[in-house]
């Protein structure tokens, strides 16, 4: 059995763009397989300051939903719907009773955690070890869409700084004739020196 079909007595339930699915410190009541749309997982720091942690897209589950389901603890950082969505939600005493009846099932959670662990961990490495010029480059360069249209805010969140270091960095980039500035969109110009910065 695939881990959908351990949700496929639980109705799909429809969530608005834009809704808060779990604040900090929230306790989690449910185990949550997104169908349909993307959810937005980030830290804030005590100034406003959002850090991106991972997006969780159809198909995959919430990490740090896992990680208190299966330690009683509340959720560590801020979850909210970044389009529409369409969810189907597993009580946590359900789920409790599965990880403790069900091999299958218990496999497939920890298959699903470990992925997502894997990602979480690359994203903390980014962090820590890539320097932002290089982080905002690499942003850059993966964006499907050219001129890409986004907010330096938006950037910001994305490579974990603030919105005015990636307005200082993007003027640099476009003082080098890197890319073109524009209100609300990027345009790139040079992607082969924007490889060489990574």
């Amino acid at each position: 059995m695939s881990l959908e079909d351990y949700f496929s007595d639980y109705p799909l339930q429809q969530v608005p763009s834009g809704t808060q699915i779990l604040h900090q410190g929230d306790e989690c009541q449910n185990y949550f397989l997104l169908v349909d749309g993307s959810v937005k997982i980030f830290a804030r720091s005590a100034n406003g300051r959002e850090v991106i942690l991972y997006h969780i897209t159809p198909g995959k589950i919430c990490v740090l939903t896992t990680t208190c389901l299966l330690g009683d603890k509340r959720f560590p950082a801020e979850a909210v719907a970044e389009t529409a969505l369409s969810v189907r939600m597993m009580p946590k005493r359900r789920f409790d009773e599965l990880m403790e009846s069900s091999a299958g099932f218990r496999q497939q959670v920890f298959d699903n955690f470990g992925q997502r662990i894997g990602s979480l961990i690359e994203t903390i490495e980014k962090l820590a070890l890539e320097t932002l010029e290089q982080r905002l480059a690499k942003y850059l360069l993966l964006q499907p869409c050219n001129p890409l249209q986004t907010t330096h805010q938006q950037i910001a969140a994305e490579i974990g700084t603030a919105r005015e270091v990636v307005s200082r960095h993007l003027k640099r980039f476009e003082s080098l004739g890197l890319v073109k500035l524009d209100r609300g969109s990027i345009e790139l110009l040079d992607r082969t020196a924007l490889h060489g910065l990574i």
